[in-house]
């Protein structure tokens, strides 16, 4: 097999696997936040996730922490905080820290790297993360939220009947296909931004080798860390790849701030995510988002070689 048949065979089946993985955890993300809706009136969501003296921030942080979401799962969860109208600045807060201090990422760097620099990572994250949400939040970025992102899907028909536990009568079937139907419309809407997002990505796995990332963002490089982090967001990687793919590279040769960088910039973002946030942001928040992630990979990159 040809360099190129194996190219267009990584890209192909990174395509059907994120293709597949991600629609069913947009499916299940979204029904399971339509359920909590139910349960939990909005109200009760917005109040948990004020911004009144700093509690709500801590609280989206550790939510974040908390949930295995990667970089495109949180967005069905941001959604439905939007519609519960959360606080905005603790709502970017969870959609910064999520996919990069999901459990399982935490589990992996402390296996790969250790503790001293799983602790450094994690709070790196999570500080960047609140003080992020915050400043947004202050500088009124709220305004950049498209109307269109605060609609319910015609199809839900919760009406009254949110915050209520399901009817024990023989309507229950039609309370779970409510939500059905509205999880299956919001996927509908977000389907071309996912699809296309996916392919982006694919196509940038199957296409760029390991060894000029390596090379690129390697110790003689003064500009590997800028570069890593560059890379490290149309580089979409799960959480389950990007830590054994950081290790290698470093064995290949790249420097551990630019390691760092890399991992901060592919978890955090994706091309994928950006074009999903499309959906609920104007691009002004767009890039906004793009340049905390960014700022965060470099400087935690550059702080990381420096203590380290």
């Amino acid at each position: 097999m040809t360099i190129s048949q194996t190219m267009i065979t990584d890209t192909l089946g990174m395509f059907a696997f994120l293709a597949a993985e991600l629609t069913v955890l947009f499916l299940l993300i979204s029904y399971g936040v339509g359920v909590l809706q139910h349960y939990i009136p909005p109200a009760k969501i917005q109040k948990i996730l004020s911004g009144q003296n700093g509690r709500g921030y801590v609280v989206a942080s550790l939510l974040g922490a908390i949930t295995p979401f990667c970089s495109c799962s949180t967005i069905p969860f941001l959604k439905g905080l939007l519609r519960a109208k959360a606080g905005f600045g603790t709502m970017l807060v969870f959609l910064f820290a999520s996919p990069l201090l999901n459990p399982i990422i935490i589990g992996l760097f402390a296996v790969t790297f250790g503790l001293q620099v799983t602790v450094f990572y994690f709070v790196v994250a999570m500080g960047v993360s609140v003080i992020a949400g915050y400043t947004l939040e202050k500088l009124g970025f709220e305004r950049f939220i498209k109307q269109e992102a605060y609609i319910e899907p015609e199809s839900k028909g919760c009406g009254s009947s949110c915050g209520q536990k399901p009817p024990v009568s023989s309507h229950r079937k039609e309370w779970w296909r409510k939500i059905w139907n509205s999880t299956w419309a919001d996927f509908k809407k977000v389907l071309p931004y996912l699809l296309g997002g996916i392919a982006l990505g694919s196509l940038i796995y199957g296409f760029m080798p390991t060894e000029f990332i390596a090379s690129v963002a390697s110790d003689e490089n003064p500009f590997a860390i800028p570069v890593a982090a560059v890379i490290g967001i149309p580089l979409y990687i799960r959480a389950e790849a990007v830590i054994p793919l950081s290790a290698a590279l470093a064995a290949k040769g790249m420097g551990l701030g630019a390691v760092m960088a890399l991992i901060i910039g592919s978890a955090g973002a994706s091309l994928t995510e950006v074009i999903l946030l499309k959906s609920i942001f104007k691009n002004q928040m767009i890039i906004a988002f793009l340049a905390v992630i960014l700022s965060m990979a470099i400087g935690a990159g550059f702080l990381y070689q420096f203590l380290f």
